[in-house]
């Protein structure tokens, strides 16, 4: 009797150790810091799981200010160009610069071969440069090669240029 049941509780232990194994290596953080992509909302938002993270973690791109979903079909050729250079399931790596008031993440969002996805939103025209937050000067020549060659938003003016004034309309509209 004895033996059964020391074979039973090694049996359990083995099980255990086994089940342990399995959930901390599923869970193990990406040895470079990088972080999974999980959604892309929009031109200049995106939702990460990060290392070292209990909860998803939303990322609003620092310095750029891209038309919204509302403001067809501007917002969504905004959110299309950036889904062109990450996908759901990519890694991508970020340099938090501070958090907004909805507690989000304010950061640069990297592609694992270096890229800036920032910068690569302005050079194609997809974003503005967010002047009232941005405070790297290398952005705006980005911007101004952008509009001179009238790419995105630039191809003809409007209120998807400056998303801001765009949605301080909505505001007082409602």
């Amino acid at each position: 009797m004895r033996l059964v049941n020391s074979s039973r509780v090694s049996m359990t232990r083995v099980l255990l150790a086994v089940s342990l194994m399995l959930v901390s290596t599923s869970c193990l953080p990406a040895k470079d810091g990088s972080c999974l992509v999980k959604k892309i909302y929009d031109g200049d938002t995106v939702t990460l799981s990060c290392p070292g993270q209990a909860e998803d973690t939303k990322v609003r791109m620092y310095c750029i200010d891209t038309p919204e979903m509302k403001q067809a079909p501007w917002g969504e050729k905004a959110r299309d160009n950036l889904r062109g250079m990450i996908a759901i399931g990519d890694r991508v790596k970020v340099t938090e610069i501070s958090k907004d008031r909805y507690g989000r993440v304010v950061g640069e969002v990297f592609t694992m071969d270096g890229k800036n996805l920032n910068m690569e939103q302005v050079k194609s025209g997809a974003a503005a440069v967010y002047d009232s937050y941005c405070k790297k000067p290398e952005y705006k020549p980005l911007e101004a090669k952008a509009k001179a060659a009238k790419l995105g938003i630039w191809a003809k003016s409007g209120m998807q240029q400056t998303p801001w004034e765009w949605r301080k309309e909505q505001r007082e509209a409602d």
